[in-house]
C-alpha cells in the first residue's frame, strides 16, 4: 500500500509539471497560478517561476518515492521530509492566495498531496 500511495503523490506531481509546461509555453492560464495576478499568459519571469517549480516538484515525486523504497531509489531520508513540507507549505500559500480561482482548485489538490506524503513518510518511519 505504501508504493501505492507514493506513486499516487508522484503522479499528482507529474499533473502539475504538466500544467506548469503549459504555463512556459504560454498557456492563458495566468488567473490559475502565482496568486491570479496576471489575466493570459504569464510574463518571463513568471514563466520563469513555472520552471523552477518543476524541478521542485520532480524533486518531491522522487524523494516521497525513494522514502516508500522505490526499486533504484535510496536518497536520504530527510529529502522525503522535506518534499511534504514543501507540499504543507504549497498547500497554504493556495488557501490563503488572493485568487479565488487557485483556492477553489489547488487547495485542495495540494493538500491531498500533502496527505499522500505525510502518509508516506510516517508509515516508511515504521515500516
Amino acid at each position: 500500500m505504501l508504493i501505492q500511495i507514493a506513486h499516487l503523490y508522484a503522479t499528482a506531481c507529474l499533473g502539475v509539471i504538466f500544467f506548469q509546461f503549459a504555463l512556459i509555453a504560454g498557456a492563458p492560464l495566468g488567473p490559475w497560478t502565482q496568486g491570479g495576478q496576471v489575466e493570459g499568459a504569464l510574463p518571463l519571469s513568471g514563466r520563469m517561476i513555472a520552471a523552477l517549480s518543476v524541478l521542485i516538484l520532480l524533486f518531491q515525486g522522487l524523494s516521497i518515492l525513494s522514502a516508500a523504497g522505490f526499486p533504484g531509489l535510496s536518497w536520504p531520508v530527510w529529502t522525503g521530509w522535506l518534499a511534504f513540507a514543501v507540499s504543507c507549505l504549497t498547500g497554504v500559500l493556495n488557501t490563503i492566495t488572493p485568487s479565488q480561482r487557485e483556492r477553489a482548485v489547488w487547495a485542495p489538490i495540494t493538500w491531498v498531496m500533502a496527505a499522500l506524503a505525510g502518509y508516506v513518510m510516517v508509515v516508511s518511519r515504521f515500516a
